[in-house]
């Protein structure tokens, strides 16, 4: 394929992903010189249409970015007025005193959001401001300079053959050429995995780690709605065993975001994270709001939690990692949405220095500093230490000796722990299977808790099928021979979409492995944590895979 002649069109900055964090730089951009010539590619149909998040918004970085965004009809309307967080057993439940929460927990003063639709609005002001934001141009392959900096990306390849040649209604695309190159495609990026390779930038970080979100709207009965809550909990059914825990978020028209985020570093390779999402449901406390109402949608997502220690390198020769590419979730708030806008601000006033300056295509040394330095470095610092001691001490332990630590942080201004490390990635925690009990899970009941192809058709989940499987085996004889034997294949219950099957034939011959691609809305779980890290996820055809219509 490297004899395609493509068309080629230069901009100052090439931004790939219309998230918080790619909106952000390209309004800040323009913001600070109009002139500059910006483009923004998304490979979703549409704005939004991938944008998952639980989300209560802490607006900081909007409120940088755009003071008077209550004026501009910003779609953020429900603030918290009842923060809860809940410690659950299998009947019943413990509520933990607020004023036991570190400061930073504190949830008044934030919004509950769609982000799909803060970034569908954020998009609109950045038009405003003559930004270029192209939604369907899925960005196939990154473009290096002669000096082997980011140059550019192609994007909007389409109509490939099965077998990855140009089939009959090949169109090959455009190169997109930038002074400096941003990516912001969210956790795991096909391309920021790739540029993270190349430049060793995670040569001085700790592992990534990250944990699988999942998430569905429910329209409630109005007698079990309470506008402005927001309750977290942990405990039941994961136990004090696997990391993870739960939101329940109430926002306007008696509608509810519900979610659970299971950390995938847990080691027994029989646990089902999207059961144990539906199992929650039917907890008491859970199932008194939602019996009586309806799902409306439903959606999956990794989510970046390693933390300050975790972010590698984000600037490099021609660009900058922004947002979740780099990882800046605040763990214990679960929140990175503010971070994600702060550092695209940062990132474009960095850019447009250099810019001003007659520089392109060098390293923005001056946006990684601030990036660690400035107000996201700040946020993530004085919880580094929550997700290694949960790892270390489970949940339970983790909760006492993260809170412990973030209190002297807020008080003291040191972590008494120092920076602890993660250790091994959560592909390598996996255990084996016989050395773990399976787990027995209740069939959905199809009114608080259903079946994954059911609740796949509910995030509007498309691909075309005589298309290259944009999930990449390095060796396809690895799921049968080594994963089946010795963890059960976890492929089968990790995925939240049923992307994955062992298929067994009932006349004695050798089990298959199935790659349902079609299912997939790029979560990127089995890029993260497929025990022999054979799976690589890379991007489809633009526009494809889920269209979410208010995540």
């Amino acid at each position: 394929m490297a004899d395609i002649e493509r068309e080629s069109m230069e901009y100052d900055v090439v931004i790939v992903g219309a998230g918080p964090a790619g909106l952000s730089a390209a309004i800040r951009l323009k913001q600070i010189n109009p002139d500059l010539n910006v483009v923004v590619l998304e490979k979703g149909s549409e704005v939004g249409a991938h944008i998952l998040s639980g989300a209560v918004l802490d607006t900081c970085g909007l409120d940088r970015l755009i003071p008077d965004w209550k004026a501009k009809g910003v779609p953020i309307e429900t603030q918290v007025t009842d923060d809860r967080f809940l410690m659950l057993g299998q009947g019943g439940s413990l509520r933990l005193p607020n004023f036991l929460m570190p400061p930073l927990m504190n949830n008044h003063g934030n919004y509950i959001v769609s982000m799909g639709n803060v970034c569908r609005w954020m998009a609109e002001q950045a038009e405003g401001l003559g930004v270029e934001i192209f939604p369907g141009m899925a960005c196939s392959d990154a473009i290096y300079g002669d000096q082997g900096e980011l140059k550019g990306v192609i994007a909007g390849e389409f109509g490939k053959n099965p077998d990855g040649t140009p089939g009959p209604n090949y169109e090959p695309g455009m190169e997109l050429h930038g002074k400096y190159v941003f990516l912001s495609e969210g956790a795991r990026g096909s391309l920021s995995k790739q540029v993270i390779a190349k430049f060793g930038l995670d040569a001085n970080s700790d592992v990534p780690k990250f944990g699988l979100g999942m998430k569905e709207i429910w329209e409630v009965k109005p007698e079990n709605h309470r506008l402005g809550q927001v309750t977290h909990t942990m405990g039941w059914p994961l136990g004090w065993k696997a990391g993870g825990g739960s939101f329940m978020y109430h926002l306007e028209n008696n509608q509810v975001y519900v979610g659970y985020i299971v950390d995938l570093n847990y080691k027994n390779p029989h646990l089902y994270p999207y059961m144990e999402f539906q199992r929650w449901k039917h907890h008491p406390d859970i199932a008194k709001v939602l019996e009586g109402g309806k799902r409306v949608a439903y959606g999956a997502r990794v989510v970046t939690k390693g933390g300050f220690q975790s972010i590698p390198q984000s600037a490099f020769p021609g660009g900058a990692l922004l947002g979740c590419s780099a990882g800046l979730v605040n763990l214990p708030r679960i929140k990175g949405n503010h971070n994600a806008m702060l550092s695209g601000i940062h990132a474009a006033e960095a850019a447009a220095k250099a810019l001003a300056a007659g520089r392109s295509g060098d390293t923005l040394t001056d946006y990684d500093a601030e990036l660690r330095n400035g107000p996201v470095g700040k946020d993530l610092k004085r919880v580094r230490n929550v997700a290694p001691l949960n790892a270390k001490f489970g949940p339970l332990g983790g909760m006492i000796f993260g809170g412990f630590d973030m209190w002297v942080a807020t008080i003291a201004r040191f972590n008494p722990f120092g920076t602890l490390k993660h250790g091994k990635s959560d592909a390598e925690a996996t255990g084996k299977a016989a050395d773990y009990a399976t787990i027995d899970y209740p069939k959905p009941d199809g009114k608080l808790s259903f079946d994954r192809l059911t609740n796949v058709s509910f995030s509007n989940t498309n691909h075309e099928e005589d298309e290259p499987c944009h999930l990449v085996l390095a060796d396809p004889s690895i799921p049968i021979d080594v994963n089946l034997p010795t963890y059960a294949e976890p492929a089968q219950r990790y995925c939240p979409a049923g992307v994955y099957e062992v298929i067994r034939n009932d006349d004695g011959s050798a089990p298959r492995f199935q790659i349902n691609a079609q299912n997939c809305v790029h979560c990127k779980t089995c890029d993260i944590k497929d025990p022999s890290k054979n799976i690589t996820w890379v991007t489809p055809q633009g526009g494809e895979g889920p269209n979410y219509p208010n995540m």
